[in-house]
């Protein structure tokens, strides 16, 4: 049976995580415990992967409730999510939608093998809350979660304060999605964007996201406002985008791996129909 997970080392506390399928969990190494951010699509012994890379206790933060980040929080006890994307992760964590899932976007057939540790669905999972502010002591190291809603409502983004290492994950990434019915309008993701910033300012000197690419330029946050403003203002480039049924566009050009023709991190997948926020009141 083909791995479904391989390791590689951000430093001696940090450690990525990518899936078969391309996503990034980080499990973050203190002297008492250990941080995992994020789950995956529930398959593959995460868990059991997790624990050959550590003997530490492991508590769980999840980003937020989409498929493929929170499905494997059920391996777990210790796990925590923002109460404002639960009913994502409800709506989102039967088999089935996680097949259609894994069928779209894994770069090969699932083997049937691996099929077979697919996690049930639990639409009843007991998370316990994940807040704004919110800080995981692991001993030597302090990791504080912050709110930093657009992509869904509960997105979190996550600061290793002695590190100096801000883990944006989907939040604000090279594809970052903003088009479906979860996501916010773009004026009111702009808004997010410039108070994640105001707050962050001058506590972080590498960034770390979810897909694609793992590390990537610490200027992605002014680059996304830089993206918001040129669709505010007509300035966009808008390829489109398909994704499972969904007509998007993508804002800024770039490649096939999602990386800008200019040269610079950080573009948006929105929805024409939800750009400005007051549009989004009247409609």
């Amino acid at each position: 049976m083909t791995n479904y997970y391989q390791v590689e080392k951000v430093n001696q506390h940090v450690l990525a995580i990518k899936s078969l399928g391309g996503e990034f969990v980080y499990l973050i190494l203190g002297k008492k415990r250990a941080l995992l951010i994020d789950t995956c699509v529930g398959i593959g012994h995460l868990r059991q992967f997790v624990e050959s890379l550590t003997d530490l206790p492991i508590t769980v933060a999840l980003s937020h409730g989409h498929v493929d980040h929170a499905m494997g929080a059920p391996e777990f006890e210790d796990v925590y999510l923002n109460p404002l994307d639960l009913p994502i992760y409800q709506k989102m964590c039967g088999v089935e939608t996680r097949l259609d899932y894994l069928n779209v976007t894994l770069p090969c057939t699932l083997e049937e093998s691996m099929k077979e540790t697919l996690l049930e669905a639990k639409p009843n999972y007991e998370f316990k809350p994940l807040e704004d502010g919110q800080v995981f002591d692991l001993g030597d190291l302090h990791v504080a979660a912050y709110a930093f809603p657009g992509h869904t409502p509960g997105m979190m983004a996550f600061l290793i304060a002695e590190e100096k290492i801000l883990i944006l994950g989907d939040a604000c990434n090279n594809s970052t999605f903003l088009f479906d019915e979860d996501a916010c309008d773009v004026e009111t993701y702009q808004n997010a964007l410039k108070s994640i910033k105001e707050r962050l300012n001058g506590k972080f000197k590498r960034v770390f996201i979810s897909h694609h690419d793992m590390e990537v330029s610490v200027d992605i946050l002014d680059n996304m406002l830089g993206v918001c403003d040129d669709i505010m203002t007509e300035k966009s480039d808008d390829l489109p985008f398909h994704f499972m049924g969904i007509q998007a566009y993508i804002a800024k050009a770039c490649d096939e791996r999602f990386c800008r023709k200019d040269g610079k991190d950080g573009n948006l997948i929105y929805n024409k129909t939800k750009i400005s926020a007051k549009k989004e009141k009247i409609s």
